[in-house]
């Protein structure tokens, strides 16, 4: 198994019907207490395990989380308002170097995504198939549609979640 990515790399589904999509929803909804389970299941030895060698610690893990979704979150807002924004990427490796992603409580960034899926899922649930379908472009990506960001972020959450049970394999 590849640690880096232990649920293999985002693919897109070819076809994206509304059940996938609301499922999608379902997730990104149902995520912060999910993530909140695996991650204060972990002692504070196995918050500084990495999941890999060479990889971020758990803690990284958890607050990279945090700032990616909220960075998701953003993005959402700017579609949804403007006309194809170009988003500002961020360096996540360097955002995970900084002394908060290394040694900040994970409450602080657990309590972040609770609050952010919280309105991120209400913004959900107002969208419309239109909504779904405008986009923003990502300087080095291109441009990319709020319906495939969701299966983006469905991904992006069961692949940390995967990296946190690299360090606390589970019990037989």
């Amino acid at each position: 198994m590849d640690q880096r990515f232990p649920i293999g790399k985002f693919e897109l589904p070819k076809e994206i019907t509304p059940a996938m999509l609301a499922g999608g929803c379902a997730e990104i909804a149902a995520f912060p207490v999910v993530f909140r389970a695996a991650a204060e299941a972990l002692s504070e030895a196995q918050l500084e395990t990495p999941y890999r060698e060479g990889g971020w610690t758990a803690r990284q893990v958890i607050h990279h989380v945090a700032d990616s979704h909220m960075n998701c979150y953003a993005r959402f807002r700017l579609a949804l308002t403007e006309d194809v924004p170009t988003i500002k990427p961020y360096d996540e490796a360097k955002w995970a170097e900084l002394a908060d992603a290394k040694s900040a409580p994970i409450a602080t960034s657990l309590a972040m995504i609770d609050a952010m899926h919280d309105r991120w899922s209400r913004l959900l649930a107002s969208m419309t198939a239109v909504d779904f379908k405008r986009t923003f472009r990502h300087p080095e990506l291109g441009e990319r549609s709020l319906e495939a960001t969701v299966f983006l972020y469905v991904w992006h959450g069961r692949h940390h979640l995967a990296h946190l049970g690299l360090v606390r394999p589970a019990r037989p």
